[in-house]
């Protein structure tokens, strides 16, 4: 495995995550550090191209991939929309050289499925390597960032992502909206003022 390591932070956030990505990596590398991590959810380890981006979330990226994950849940099972949710989902194609664990992912629909058809990301602290390219290679559907207090939603049309307003996969729901809540105290907060905002619009 290369010696070559890059490490990434933002200087001036308090509680970022912890990156270090490794360089000329090979796929059977990536296997041993996926083995050696176990079953567990963190470390996530992204693989590109002969790049390792090893990350360890900070408890704020935690908390808002968590609070992401539950109103968009508690929005779906309020309108009857059936959802599966797969956490941190180990993701792979060794053919096309590219592997993502999300913070969250999510199937939609009773059908089996071998991928997910969204992938939420939140970039608390700016990555190492390119994960849009690792979801259209693993052929995501949708991907949604977090950054800055920001949903960016991102579409796979054409083996090519863009970035849209509304999601394709759930057109109705104002993500906006949900975005606006991650900054409550507690969940329970941000659950109930979701509600009442969708109530009143």
């Amino acid at each position: 495995m290369s010696r070559a390591v890059a490490l990434r932070a933002h200087d001036d956030t308090p509680n970022a995550d912890h990156i270090i990505v490794l360089h000329d990596v090979t796929w059977k590398d990536y296997e041993r550090l996926i083995e050696i991590r176990g079953d567990h959810s963190a470390p996530r380890i992204s693989y590109l191209d002969g790049e390792v981006e090893i990350m360890s979330p900070s408890k704020d990226h935690e908390q808002i991939k968590s609070y992401l994950g539950h109103l968009l849940e508690t929005w779906c099972i309020d309108r009857g929309i059936e959802i599966r949710p797969f956490g941190s989902w180990t993701l792979t194609r060794e053919e096309n050289e590219g592997a993502a664990e999300a913070d969250e992912c999510y199937i939609f629909g009773t059908e089996p499925r071998e991928r997910p058809q969204l992938a939420i990301e939140v970039e608390w602290t700016r990555g190492g390597i390119d994960k849009l390219e690792i979801y259209r290679k693993l052929a995501v559907d949708e991907v949604w960032y977090w950054r800055k207090g920001v949903v960016e939603i991102y579409i796979l049309t054409d083996e090519t992502f863009a970035r849209v307003q509304r999601s394709r996969l759930l057109p109705h729901l104002d993500v906006e909206l949900l975005a606006s809540m991650l900054d409550r105290d507690t969940l329970t907060q941000a659950v109930r003022d979701f509600r009442k905002a969708l109530e009143e619009s």
